[in-house]
């Protein structure tokens, strides 16, 4: 991710005042820092209120030296080979050269935005035909040095494809392109303090209204500036906030899915995610935080309990995710997936799945007595175990019931055994008693459950590892260093973990992880990815990510700027920089 010798905000900065030399924009995602409240992103009084995501992220060339030194040779070569060709098709084509035309006026960071994408127009009927059009977006350079930025910006760039044109809004020059390949760009400078490039010139109107305070911006949505506060950082090097309601509403329209208006309405009590990124000697670390509107009906239950599921699984675990309540746990996300259509598991699909296979119901027979800690892992199986079994399935849950638990399990196995005639044992593992499901062909068990103690009932299915488990690990999960490395300590005390051992899980050919050669490369860069989540208070929940990378060390220079073949000229010169106004004393 950076630059050439002295590496430099190259895809941010690049883009955006590339964008202003009329070349296509390529942008991909990263993810502040401020208690009390904490310090809003650059552009935060320019960027519309309603925009769907922000991000920004550091020029220190340091901060990128420092990230391009994680992954792996085969994961470094392959991110310059795709920051040199952005380079060149951003910059290079345009006439710009980083540390030459930018890094001497550029503030410290700089933010992109993403708007929502055009609303349909109300006189549409069902028949009106749909005409694909692009999202809008903004992009906002903070200017440190204006003389510098003048001398610089202004200076005659090589001819390029498209039509340049001027306009004037509400007392601002604006440049604009027009015919130009693959993408058209609007920029336009605010007072000597920001230039704001635009991917479609009324994008670049509404980032005008709302610097002049005729409509709302990103620094007044309720709660942003607080909840930074709460995630600040010592020298971020990403910020990242997503509007939660806005985007809900935008994944809808996108899925061509009706969703209920009752339960839009609570997606519509969000108010927003922010996060912030910074680099530290073994990796990437995030704090994130989740909260709802001041007004919403909805609020969370404060209780931060999980403390023993890391404890009860063996230190060969390869993911695993645990959280305070299952009961609480499953209510929630009941609640929130029925208004989500890109929900990885669709609720009603679970509870008719458990009532076609084995006549139960899930709300009823499982769900009351499943009110305490729970995890959900896969565990690598042990040595000796058959290759059609790399691995196995492990649920935890605390249970507030075992005689109800005891019942239901029972029903479990029968069902299980009079409608797939499978073989149900009862055997001992130490001086626990589990129960057995063998296939009716014999061989092998590929489901155990039992308890652990009085309170903690396990399933397993597939390779049969319950006795690494029973009556606890010889080595756990928690004490693992892996676990330790990965996962953060804080929020303490907090309501669960997620934690995927990437290095471990290569290594013992974990089938999810085969991945299309394109892909390969970034997961052998990461060695382990853990998450610690707490609710906060009655509105809010936080997210502590750290991502462990390999360390490749020192890269190489970027290879030498390359005009790309596609670069054509024309009877227009590129589209410049809007005249940069002289810096007052």
């Amino acid at each position: 991710m950076v630059k050439k010798k002295k590496p430099s905000l190259l895809l941010p900065v690049g883009a955006a005042v590339l964008l202003v030399g009329g070349g296509g924009a390529a942008y991909w995602v990263l993810t502040h820092r401020g208690a009390g409240s904490g310090e809003l992103p650059v552009g935060a009084d320019v960027i519309p209120q309603d925009a769907l995501m922000t991000i920004s992220v550091s020029t220190d060339p340091g901060q990128w030296q420092k990230l391009r030194a994680f992954g792996t040779p085969q994961s470094q070569a392959a991110l310059d080979k795709n920051l040199a060709q952005l380079r060149d098709r951003l910059l290079t084509a345009n006439g710009y050269d980083y540390e030459k035309d930018i890094q001497p006026w550029i503030g410290k960071e700089v933010t992109v935005a993403f708007l929502p994408p055009p609303t349909t127009p109300p006189n549409a009927t069902p028949n009106t035909p749909l005409v694909p059009q692009q999202q809008a977006t903004v992009m906002v350079l903070p200017i440190q040095n204006g003389l510098q930025a003048k001398q610089i910006l202004e200076q005659p760039r090589p001819q390029a494809a498209g039509k340049l044109v001027d306009r004037t809004y509400k007392g601002f020059q604006i440049k604009e392109s027009q015919g130009a390949v693959p993408q058209n760009y609007s920029a336009t400078v605010l007072d000597g303090k920001f230039l704001v490039v635009t991917t479609d010139p009324k994008a670049t109107d509404r980032a005008i209204d709302t610097y002049k305070k005729d409509s709302a911006a990103l620094s007044a949505t309720p709660g942003y500036a607080q909840a930074l506060g709460k995630i600040q950082a010592d020298q971020p090097f990403g910020k990242l906030f997503v509007n939660l309601p806005a985007a809900a509403a935008a994944a809808t329209a996108n899925s061509g899915q009706s969703v209920p208006p009752q339960n839009l309405a609570q997606v519509q009590q969000m108010q927003g995610l922010a996060a912030t990124a910074t680099l530290q000697s073994e990796g990437i670390q995030f704090k994130s935080i989740s909260w709802l509107k001041p007004d919403s009906q909805r609020k969370y239950e404060v209780r931060n309990t999980a403390k023993i599921m890391p404890d009860r699984l063996p230190a060969d675990t390869l993911i695993m995710a645990s959280g305070g309540n299952l009961k609480q746990f499953w209510q929630d996300y009941n609640q929130g997936a029925a208004a989500n259509p890109i929900s990885p598991v669709n609720p009603e699909w679970l509870r008719n799945g458990v009532k076609s296979t084995v006549g139960m119901d899930l709300d009823q027979d499982f769900l009351p007595w499943m009110d305490g800690e729970f995890s959900l892992a896969l565990v690598a199986a042990p040595e000796g175990s058959p290759p059609s079994m790399p691995f196995s399935f492990v649920f935890l849950v605390q249970s507030n019931d075992r005689r109800a638990a005891e019942k239901a399990l029972k029903q479990l196995d029968d069902a299980m055994a009079n409608k797939y005639r499978f073989k149900i044992e009862e055997s001992k593992i130490g001086d626990q008693n589990v129960v057995n499901w063998s296939l009716p062909t014999g061989g092998t068990s590929i489901v155990t459950h039992g308890w652990l103690d009085d309170n903690v009932a396990f399933l397993t299915l597939l390779a049969p590892i319950a006795n690494t488990m029973l009556p606890k690990p010889t080595a756990s999960l928690a004490d693992s260093d892996a676990f330790k490395a990965g996962v953060p300590a804080e929020p303490s005390p907090n309501n669960g973990h997620f934690f995927a051992n990437i290095s471990l899980a290569t290594a013992k050919k974990l089938p999810l992880l085969q991945l299309p050669p394109g892909n390969r490369e970034l997961v052998a860069a990461v060695r382990s990815i853990g998450v610690t989540a707490a609710i906060s208070d009655e509105r809010s929940t936080r997210y502590d990510v750290f991502v462990l990378l390999q360390k490749a060390g020192q890269p190489a220079p970027l290879p030498s700027p390359t005009l790309p073949p596609a670069t054509s000229s024309g009877d227009n010169p590129a589209l410049s920089i809007p005249s940069v106004p002289s810096p007052s004393p």
